[in-house]
């Protein structure tokens, strides 16, 4: 069985972008050579347990960190999988497999006031690119959208009437997000700005740069850690913890969490948990606070 039709059922049926489809691929490419090289195997249809946990070995002995080798222990998890769909193996070789265990990683949010610091020097911006900036900052606060979302805007999925943005998110799920008032007000100043612009080229984004191309990821991610490493201390200062910050601000308000998860555009609700340890703490606080037994 070829890697291309596992390619093709990922690009086909399960709408995943192209950037994952490569790692997919690189990931069994790489594991395709291991075994022939170890094993004289041909094919990594045909390939037992023992044969994958020696790659594993393999993996951690060339340093790799465990959340890196899991991914790739995915890679290979779905490729099974899909030939069990399409009866090409009758076993699952990683069926009884276990993870390795991994450090989880605790996201830092924004506080509060670090975002007041901020929307508050963008308060000053006047021209395009101080005003982009400052939509993009206010956008990815007030609708917690991801970094590629937000570069793939166009100016059709603003729905001023309703106030409404159609963002469309990973495997091509669409979702409408409320905007605010104030995120109207510096959506309409930065129109008049890139209205203004002498070339535009990529006349269907909602973000270009001063040349009047679509903006890139790179610019993106030095946009916001520009601005918040002036108000913040955080090591990580990226559009994904403005996303984080998001989430985690509205469950501190008390937001209800399945809401969130839609905001976020979430398939379950194991990945909206993720935001709410800072919530937690804010609710011993309110607990500690208001509750009879704990002023004791």
């Amino acid at each position: 069985m070829s890697l291309k039709s596992f390619t093709d059922y990922l690009l086909l049926e399960k709408n995943y972008s192209a950037h994952t489809i490569a790692a997919y691929q690189k990931d069994l490419e790489n594991f395709e050579t291991f075994i022939f090289e170890e094993f004289d195997s041909p094919s990594i249809s045909d390939v037992n347990y023992q044969q994958i946990r020696s790659w594993i070995v393999n993996l951690v002995d060339s340093g790799l960190s465990n959340r890196t080798i899991n991914r790739k222990i995915s890679s290979l998890n779905s490729y099974y999988k899909f030939l069990l769909k399409i009866e090409a193996i009758s076993t699952n070789p990683l069926a009884k497999h276990k993870a390795l265990k991994t450090n989880k990683k605790v996201q830092i949010p924004f506080s509060q006031n670090e975002m007041t610091a901020v929307l508050d020097e963008l308060e000053l911006e006047t021209d395009f690119e101080g005003l982009r900036n400052k939509l993009i900052v206010e956008l990815f606060y007030a609708t917690g959208i991801r970094r590629i979302e937000l570069i793939q805007i166009k100016l059709s999925d603003i729905d001023l009437h309703n106030k409404t943005l159609k963002v469309l998110g990973k495997r091509n799920k669409e979702r409408y997000i409320p905007l605010i008032s104030s995120v109207i007000d510096s959506l309409n100043r930065y129109m008049v700005e890139r209205n203004a612009l002498i070339s535009i080229q990529d006349k269907t984004y909602l973000f270009l740069t001063k040349k009047g191309v679509k903006i890139y990821e790179t610019l993106v991610y030095r946009i916001i850690n520009d601005y918040f490493s002036k108000a913040s201390t955080k090591v990580k200062r990226s559009p994904h913890i403005l996303r984080h910050s998001f989430a985690t601000h509205l469950l501190n308000q008390g937001a209800n969490l399945n809401a969130v998860k839609e905001l976020l555009g979430h398939s379950s609700l194991a990945a909206t948990q993720v935001y709410t340890h800072n919530s937690i703490s804010e609710l011993k606080k309110v607990y500690s606070n208001t509750h009879p037994r704990s002023k004791k």
